[in-house]
């Protein structure tokens, strides 16, 4: 079976876009918002309408990858439900590593989007004491280390890099982008080490494993769901998106846009917050004064708790939410008492191509495509995953999955 290429991208945010061709203004008194989300979706969500029908192909919606997504929230993955980020889901094809079998310490290289959102900066700490673990057992020598800031440009420079100096054992890549990266990771496929992609795709199948969450169609449908589940017919929902053109988010959105259109749930608006709380306190206080919000939608958790002040400001009552497995979020949700779903995006997938390395370095079969699993955090393991968090910083994410790793819990604490 052909392998499929890398367009499911796995990331969390794609910052290094240039922010010129985001909608960001917020609705002013002469907009209409339901245009207005109508006229973004249809020019950012593969032209998806919000029309009933479903959000139609396009550049950004795939219909038959969205379905696949859908599916795989169901499947039961393989291996140790202990060791999530070791679990696959559906491995198709795979991969066989004999060719880049190496005894001894080998040269560790990671090129990093960044680490510039709290989500990053939590894997990437999971990541490193991952790392520090084959270090003591004498499976990584060096690792080398280039951030790229969310600059495309910096990001191709850091894997010519490590290209031209020849001595990495195997090139890990989180791309900053999709399309402009492509070209630097087929580069680094030729250069002969096994080369592993996660996080966010590319458009080539190159790698030896490509690794991510389920992904944002399973995302954005998850929380679409759950607000048609938690809401009455007719019911009006404001949607809260990041940045326009990252293929990940686009997905969430897409998948969401699907739901909602085919269910009574009137979107009265869909803006791009760039993240920043204060603009979407802004943004979500400007749609109280014009009328009832009785959910929020959000394609990441970045400021969903500024989103809930909003409401406590203007007396209003708490919407039925989306948000994401934040601390943050999570412990206003226990506060008020909000009906509310705590997404994720596996944040403890940083651990697995570290794992994925020493495994090609065993010559041991990887998954073409890895596929780990996705699974939100509800009202009825809210507390449990609280207590399992509680000494740990309000920007940490809950599902990081380093509890087991030496550095537990002071390495995460300064996040």
């Amino acid at each position: 079976m052909k392998r499929t290429a890398l367009r499911l991208t796995a990331g969390m945010l794609g910052l290094g876009l240039v922010l010129t061709a985001c909608t960001t203004d917020t609705p002013s008194e002469s907009d209409d918002p339901t245009t207005a989300a109508s006229q973004d979706a249809g020019d950012d969500a593969g032209d998806g309408t919000g029309e009933e029908g479903g959000t139609p192909e396009g550049e950004f919606f795939v219909r038959a990858d969205y379905e696949r997504e859908l599916a795989q929230r169901d499947m039961e993955p393989e291996g140790d439900p202990a060791t999530p980020w070791l679990q696959m889901i559906e491995p198709i094809e795979m991969v066989d590593t004999s060719e880049f079998a190496a005894e001894g310490p080998q040269t560790l290289c990671f090129s990093n989007a960044s680490i510039s959102n709290p989500w990053r900066v939590t894997g990437w700490t999971t990541m490193q004491q991952q790392v520090e673990v084959l270090q003591e057992e004498g499976v990584i020598g060096d690792f080398r280390v280039a951030d790229a800031g969310d600059d495309d440009n910096k990001q191709i420079s850091d894997i010519q890099s490590f290209v031209s100096d020849g001595d990495c054992g195997a090139i890990i890549i989180s791309p900053s982008t999709t399309a402009t990266l492509t070209p630097a990771v087929e580069a680094a496929c030729a250069s002969g080490a096994p080369v592993i992609v996660f996080d966010r795709g590319v458009n080539t199948d190159c790698a030896v494993t490509f690794i991510h969450p389920i992904g944002g169609y399973a995302y954005g449908a998850s929380g679409a769901e759950f607000l048609v589940e938690n809401l009455e017919p007719g019911s009006s929902v404001l949607a809260l998106r990041i940045l326009p053109g990252v293929d990940v988010l686009e997905h969430r959105w897409g998948a969401a846009n699907d739901i909602f259109s085919q269910n009574d749930i009137e979107v009265v608006g869909q803006e791009f917050t760039g993240g920043d709380a204060a603009q979407i306190k802004d943004i979500v206080t400007q749609y109280l004064q014009r009328g009832d919000v009785d959910g929020i939608w959000m394609d990441a958790g970045d400021g969903a708790v500024a989103a809930v002040e909003a409401f406590e400001d203007m007396g209003a009552d708490y919407p039925v939410f989306v948000g994401e497995d934040e601390l943050s979020f999570m412990r206003k949700w226990e506060e008020t008492g909000m009906t509310a779903i705590g997404l994720s995006y596996s944040n403890f997938q940083w651990r697995t191509p570290v794992l994925a390395a020493q495994m090609i370095w065993n010559g041991e079969e990887v998954p073409a495509e890895w596929v780990l699993p996705q699974e939100p955090i509800t009202d009825a393991d809210l507390d449990e995953y609280l207590e399992r968090n509680a000494d740990m910083p309000s920007l940490h994410y809950a599902k990081f999955g380093g509890e087991d790793l030496p550095g537990y819990p002071e390495a995460w604490q300064g996040n």
